[in-house]
């Protein structure tokens, strides 16, 4: 690893002999995207657990023009996934379940749902029907896990045959969280404070609940198509607040510890990492993409393994790549929407001459479905959009 490094620092100090510094043109680039006085981003890029770049642009809060920093917390939307994967596999190597057990051996759930395998949940591959259409929006403001369990018992039967092929679900990963309470006996944001902030040193990583503060709070938005941004966040979706899926708040600085130790091996020798970062579910022949355990993997030939995920939530925008064998990690977290995080992550690893041919868009969610289910109006249509999709909000719909 040390030799990788000292080859990486030789390649960067021979593109600064021959022009501008790369990170100068990074700099350069991450301005060109995100305005002083617009809400922004912070980014981080790593090899070895060192930082080679970090900085923070924009706003944090329109309202108040806090600017953003590297301590603030940001929701990460799917990337809360990799923590919930990573809390069920604990659990798992634990003892307290199998990957095989069916999801009714542990709720109440309808005999056309009872039959799907906790593996099945963990990658996407479950055919779990979305909690959406199911959920009373006149009753619920803020939805829940439990809100998640209550719609989906509502439903009688799948999309299609678990394990026959992927769909991604925000529905499955709300339904991990649920499991995680009961097999632990603790609450999903204890759990995850006990067997990952607690040990990594995290302080003031949260998961969103109602009525429950926030520190160093960052605001999501929405940028409209004259420009302007309007407000995008937790009291502007009703499915914004489930937690498994996409409930974290973290700071740039606090995330930053959490990809250390899955890459330098306080974690990464773990059982947990080396399966979540194993493909377990086909999702492009062609482009040998899978998904792992809250993460998706690319498997070429001839390239690297690559692992990331992007988060898409209200405003909140954010995405993570790590090529593990090359211990490199570039990681953004944005407070606006509009700007296409992959591709930006893409020029980013062109500029540094990474050769990153094994990240690839992950593409719509609909990109991976032959038909999309027909999805029945939901309540608070009026309040978001006419069109029920959009009305679903971004983390609930998106690939994320």
């Amino acid at each position: 690893m040390k030799f990788r490094f000292l080859i990486f620092i030789s390649l960067i100090s021979f593109i600064c002999g021959r022009g501008q510094s790369p990170f100068i043109q990074i700099d350069s680039l991450m301005n060109s995207y995100y305005k002083a006085n617009d809400p922004g981003a912070v980014i981080a890029i790593t090899l070895n657990q060192t930082t080679l770049f970090k900085k923070s642009y924009g706003l944090a809060d329109l309202n108040s023009g806090k600017p953003i920093s590297a301590d603030e917390n940001f929701n990460i939307g799917s990337l809360t996934k990799q923590f919930t994967a990573f809390a069920l596999l604990d659990l798992f190597y634990k003892g307290k379940c199998s990957l095989s057990d069916s999801i009714g051996k542990y709720f109440k759930l309808p005999a056309g749902l009872s039959s799907v395998r906790i593996s099945q949940l963990l990658s996407h591959c479950s055919g779990i029907p979305d909690h959406y259409a199911f959920t009373d929006t006149f009753k619920v403001k803020h939805a829940t896990d439990r809100d998640v369990l209550a719609a989906v018992g509502k439903a009688d039967t799948l999309y299609f045959p678990s394990g026959i092929r992927y769909r991604y679900s925000n529905t499955a990963y709300c339904l991990l969280g649920m499991l995680i309470e009961k097999l632990s006996g603790l609450s999903y944001p204890a759990y995850l404070q006990q067997i990952i902030f607690g040990p990594l040193g995290i302080r003031d990583a949260t998961v969103f609940q109602y009525n429950k503060p926030i520190k160093a709070r960052v605001t999501g938005y929405d940028r409209q198509p004259d420009g302007k941004f309007v407000r995008a966040d937790a009291d502007e979706s009703i499915f914004f607040s489930t937690e498994a899926d996409g409930g974290v708040y973290i700071s740039m600085n606090n995330y930053l510890k959490w990809c250390a130790a899955i890459e330098s091996g306080e974690f990464s020798r773990t059982p947990m990492i080396r399966k979540a970062w194993q493909g377990q579910t086909l999702v492009d022949t062609t482009r040998s993409l899978w998904y792992g355990c809250g993460w998706f993997i690319r498997l070429a030939a001839g390239s690297p393994k690559a692992v990331y995920h992007t988060g898409f939530n209200g405003g909140f925008r954010t995405v993570v790549f790590m090529i593990p064998a090359q211990d490199y990690c570039i990681s953004i977290f944005s407070n606006r929407s509009g700007i296409d995080l992959e591709e930006l992550v893409a020029r980013i690893n062109n500029i540094l001459a990474i050769a990153d041919n094994s990240f690839i868009k992950s593409g719509p969610l609909e990109s991976f479905i032959p038909r999309w289910p027909n999805f029945a109006p939901c309540k608070e249509t009026s309040s978001f959009s006419t069109s029920s999709k959009k009305n679903l909000n971004a983390k609930d719909m998106a690939l994320n």
